[in-house]
């Protein structure tokens, strides 16, 4: 809590809440985030779209966005250039991107400025509740909007040669509101039991968390237990300048993974400072987090801390740069207010204390292509010698990330065919550091990447809408990776002191006991209700490393159901 405390002394001294209208943040997993990839890639030179590489989204701004484009009709005009589409208040609901605007503009009605008609329900639930369509409970006047919505995910899974059963059972609740649209905040909050298939119970033993939630009790031997609790408020210091004081995640990146910061792992307490002005967007990021730790019993856990700076600029209408930086300090249960910072060059502060954090670099693009593609990419620099990469000898010094992919929408001219294609690649050693506080690490999970470092990996994705309540998703999943073997350290658990490696040289990615994976999974999806899901899904993942006996080949089958919650994936 002291970064917060210390943060808001800051905060009532030189920014005083102004009158500006504040908005709350979509929740991870939403499905409009598909829907505004899509948004940007047709437009193309929409300069505030461009700005997606962070995420969550604010809602007023996808609200705004999404009300805009609808008016330009998202450019599609017939040979005679006539709009072929009718006004949004008559929507064609057999067409699949009028549905999901429509959707959008329902779950995020507080901000929209179009007639809401559309949005009421024809038989609300006991007179009080569902009188909207996307929600269980909506307060909406001029001084204040309420939303809450029940939370379920209701999952049950086979695994042949298992004997015990595939399970996930959420329930909870979410809430998000406004007041006199100058203050936002929204809390999210679920109990969950699950038990995973056997390659994610071993995930569970060894990072002692649950992947994307952290802390949990043991549940029916194989099984976990535990809650998803978060939380924040927002609110604005000047008009071009965002605040967001809470508990949750963050992602920076415009792919399916980050090399910067994903939202992977577990939420964590932050302070987040948004600037978007002219053709700049400037994000400053204040974490506490916690080092890796061996619990046993109750106890009072350590904390560390990260400052983040990401920089992006439209340097055409469709073209994106971003610049990043990040320290971890390892300096237990003591923020530094030196990382407070919020000009960019935090490597300079921290060569000034010494050089002993762990300082991250990186740049990132993005490129919107004849309105059907979009390229993307980051470099994230932990270290780096050139004439090192020059002599090719495998200096363990060198330890960069590297990502490519490309997006391709409404494929080989299908409407509503997405394809995504992605490489990511991390040398050994790579977000590790000497003083083991300070790895690129929350809560005993990576920050960026879940395979942590020495991994090539490549991943392609098909997301197909054939119909408005029809989602096919197809996800594939390679890698390589050189992992640990005869107590030797290659570099790619990243909560390794990295003076323990095997060699100054020689160090290449793959390194190590060569472990290899697939992982694929096929998903099917009916919205039976607004924000109700029915789903059917398909994975099969082959897993082997290298002079080891035995295998961790699966295949796992699995129904449910999900109301307000993003689907649970393993996919690591």
């Amino acid at each position: 809590m002291q970064i917060i405390k210390s943060f808001i002394k800051l905060l009532v001294f030189i920014c005083p809440i102004s009158t500006i209208a504040q908005s709350t943040y979509l929740n991870q997993g939403a499905k409009e985030y598909h829907f505004m990839e899509r948004l940007e890639i047709k437009q193309q030179t929409n300069t505030d779209l461009n700005f997606s590489t962070l995420k969550p989204f604010n809602r007023k701004h996808i609200v705004r966005e999404a009300e805009f484009l609808d008016s330009a009709r998202m450019g599609y005009r017939d040979s005679m250039g006539i709009d072929k589409y009718k006004t949004w208040t008559d929507l064609d609901l057999t067409d699949v991107d009028e549905y999901n605007l429509r959707s959008l503009l329902m779950n995020n009605s507080e901000w929209v400025t179009v007639p809401k008609e559309d949005f009421l329900s024809k038989k609300p639930l006991l007179k009080s509740l569902y009188n909207t369509k996307a929600n269980l409970l909506e307060v909406n006047n001029k001084d204040f909007f309420l939303a809450v919505n029940p939370i379920l995910n209701i999952q049950q899974a086979v695994e042949p040669g298992y004997d015990q059963g595939i399970f996930l059972n959420t329930r909870g609740i979410s809430v998000r509101g406004l007041i006199a649209k100058k203050v936002g905040f929204a809390s999210w909050f679920t109990d969950n039991q699950e038990r995973g298939p056997r390659f994610f119970q071993e995930q569970v033993a060894s990072s002692r968390a649950v992947p994307g939630v952290g802390f949990y009790k043991n549940f029916k031997n194989t099984g976990v237990d535990y809650f998803d609790a978060r939380g924040y408020f927002t609110f604005n210091a000047a008009k071009f300048i965002d605040f967001q004081l809470g508990y949750d995640k963050n992602f920076i990146g415009n792919g399916y993974r980050s090399l910067f910061l994903s939202d992977w792992g577990n939420s964590n307490l932050f302070v987040k400072v948004n600037t978007k002005v002219w053709k700049l967007n400037y994000q400053n990021l204040f974490m506490e987090l916690m080092p890796q730790f061996y619990k046993r019993g109750d106890s009072l856990l350590d904390r560390k801390y990260a400052a983040m700076h990401h920089l992006s600029m439209n340097v055409t209408k469709w073209l994106n740069i971003g610049l990043f930086e990040g320290i971890v300090f390892g300096r237990k249960n003591r923020f530094d207010f030196q990382y407070l910072n919020p000009i960019i060059f935090l490597r300079h502060i921290e060569g000034q204390n010494g050089s002993p954090d762990n300082a991250l670099a990186g740049l990132d693009f993005k490129a919107n292509v004849a309105h059907k593609l979009q390229f993307y990419g980051q470099f994230m620099l932990d270290e780096f010698v050139l004439s090192a990469v020059k002599a090719n000898t495998g200096d363990w010094k060198n330890k960069f990330a590297v990502q490519l992919g490309v997006k391709y929408i409404d494929a080989f001219g299908i409407k509503n065919l997405d394809l995504q294609f992605e490489s990511n690649r991390v040398r050994p050693y790579t977000y590790s550091h000497y003083d083991t506080v300070a790895n690129y690490s929350h809560y005993n999970q990576p920050l960026a990447h879940p395979l942590g470092a020495n991994f090539q990996e490549f991943i392609g994705i098909v997301h197909y809408q054939p119909a408005p309540r029809w989602t096919i998703n197809a996800k594939a999943i390679y890698y390589q990776q050189g992992v640990d073997s005869a107590g030797l350290n290659f570099g790619s658990n990243i909560f390794k002191n990295y003076t323990s490696r095997v060699g100054d040289l020689g160090n290449f990615v793959g390194n190590g006991a060569k472990a290899t994976c697939f992982n694929g999974n096929l998903n099917i999806s009916y919205e039976l209700k607004e924000n109700l899901f029915l789903d059917a899904s398909l994975q099969s993942r082959l897993y082997k490393i290298d002079g080891f006996t035995g295998n961790g080949n699966t295949t796992i089958v699995t129904a449910g159901i999900r109301l307000n919650m993003f689907k649970r994936n393993y996919d690591f």
